[in-house]
């Protein structure tokens, strides 16, 4: 059995990892639905795949090019803290 202190340690480890894994994607699809946002109020365009095709666009992009980062981050809290865990470690 895990210990209170552990779980609670190894879950906000793991919070914080999925906050630091998903910032690039979410700070790029807050920026580009604010500029199209601002795209369509300043033409009078108020038309749903404007908003949507680019922001999927930017979100498949930055995935593409931070997808390695991704991978590492995932891959050392893995092995530092889930792995020990699982294999009976503390």
């Amino acid at each position: 059995m895990l210990d209170d202190g552990v779980f609670f340690d190894t879950l906000r480890q793991g919070l914080w990892t999925a906050v630091i894994i998903s910032t690039p994607i979410l700070s790029v699809a807050l920026v580009t639905g604010l500029a199209i946002g601002l795209f369509q109020a300043l033409t009078s365009i108020q038309e749903m795949t404007l908003t949507f095709v680019p922001k999927l666009a930017a979100i498949v992009i930055v995935f593409w090019v931070t997808m390695d980062f991704m991978t590492e981050t995932l891959v050392a809290f893995f092995e530092g803290h889930v792995i020990p865990l699982i294999a009976g470690g503390s």
